[in-house]
């Protein structure tokens, strides 16, 4: 039987041989908040040390990762049950990339793959909101609401859901990342009034208050068995600048995005969008589309690795979701044709053998696959923009200021 790493062994050739771009396809993963070890100035975000796959390996004793594993993932850092291997045996070109924005949001990260390097981190709101703000919230809804303060979601929701569900005010509340966040009983609220106040809250979040993302966080059952519901969604604030994806939507290139990534980049430059509400449904999703006749840009966030294991500080959740993900890697190779490249990565860590649940300032990692892809060791770029700076040569567009290409070197010379 032909397995995707069959193909990825078809030869070795040169960028030029590929053919012109419009035979190509990019497919970006992002395991949202897979860090590989802390960046140098992690210290100074309260995250010195933190390695959220080193760490999550080491507690579970060892993951089962071969897939990974043969794409080099084990040389990036130390993965109890993954070991680093010869980079000429490797099945594709790997290495890691540093953040240069400053931050360890999700926005941040995302846009900066898109060649977006930020300067001013997002502002959160360590105290709540001020309270001029949340009287013109409440003005503009027509609602008083409860909450406003730092809170994990699933534990307000416990806390002050049945308060919700006797006054019908939502819960606002925050956390140590740039967002607003309202939450309502589906059953009290329904979900497009949810929406409603969101883009009130999202319009009156800019200059001195502005915040990331405002986030609707539906959920319905009885106090004491609260369950947050898929119909979540994001309102974020608009990069600050054109981004890859505007640039290649500009010049013709399908651009197909997965999961939240349409909310992460507000719709802009993306031609079409498959919703998902959890890892599995975007791995399916990716996997279709590659064995599909999808030409373009396929962008995916898998954000199960972030939301349910990372901010929860589940290490064993998010080591079964890693295993899981990589038994799917030779069904999404598989549908890799001559020229198309699949890339594997993070936008920030989320250690989750720590006390915080907060995401943490670390190195993502950079795998690299697809057929004539050769076992290179790319070393550590200097930002995320490396990234997007390949994507646009690939398609025939400039690099962009921030970031520098390294496709050439995936590919041997005749």
């Amino acid at each position: 039987m032909t397995t995707g790493f069959n193909k990825l062994d078809s030869g070795k050739v040169s960028v030029l041989a590929l053919g012109g771009w419009h035979q190509r396809r990019a497919a970006i993963l992002v395991l949202d908040s897979l860090g590989v070890g802390a960046l140098p100035d992690a210290a100074s975000y309260g995250d010195e040390g933190a390695n959220t796959l080193g760490h999550t390996a080491a507690f579970v004793g060892g993951l089962a990762l071969p897939n990974l594993e043969r794409l080099g993932l084990g040389n990036l850092t130390e993965v109890a049950g993954v070991p680093a291997i010869p980079a000429d045996k490797a099945a594709g070109s790997f290495g890691r990339m540093a953040e240069l924005s400053a931050g360890k949001d999700t926005m941040t990260g995302h846009w900066e793959m898109m060649g977006v390097v930020t300067s001013v981190p997002m502002r959160t709101f360590p105290n709540g909101f001020p309270p001029e703000l949340i009287e013109k919230f409440e003005r503009a809804i027509g609602r008083k609401v409860i909450g406003n303060k730092v809170a994990s979601g699933t534990v307000i929701i416990e806390e002050l859901g049945p308060e919700h569900m006797r006054t019908g005010r939502p819960i606002v509340y925050t956390s140590a990342d740039s967002v607003f966040q309202i939450a309502c009983h589906e059953d009290i609220v329904p979900v497009e009034e949810l929406y409603r106040m969101c883009q009130i809250a999202r319009e009156l979040l800019v200059g001195e208050w502005a915040v990331g993302r405002v986030i609707a966080r539906p959920f319905t059952g009885q106090p004491g068995s609260f369950v947050r519901t898929p119909r979540r969604h994001d309102f974020a604030m608009l990069p600050p600048q054109p981004t890859l994806l505007e640039r290649l939507h500009h010049a013709g290139v399908p651009v197909t995005a997965v999961g939240k990534i349409q909310d992460i980049f507000s719709g802009r430059g993306i031609t079409s969008h498959v919703p998902t509400r959890n890892n599995e449904e975007g791995i399916q999703a990716v996997t279709a589309l590659l064995a599909g006749g999808t030409t373009g840009l396929i962008f995916a966030n898998l954000v199960d690795f972030d939301m349910l294991y990372g901010h929860r500080n589940d290490p064993r959740g998010y080591a079964a979701a890693l295993e899981a993900f990589d038994r799917a890697i030779p069904s999404m190779l598989a549908g890799l044709r001559p020229g198309d490249l699949l890339f594997i990565t993070g936008d920030h860590g989320c250690d989750p053998t720590t006390p915080s649940t907060d995401h943490s300032r670390e190195y993502v990692p950079l795998l690299v696959a697809g057929p004539g892809v050769r076992g290179h060791d790319l070393g550590t770029r200097r930002t995320f923009a490396d990234l997007g700076a390949t994507v646009a040569e690939m398609f025939g567009l400039a690099a962009g200021e921030a970031g520098q290409s390294f496709l050439h070197e995936l590919y041997a010379s005749k």
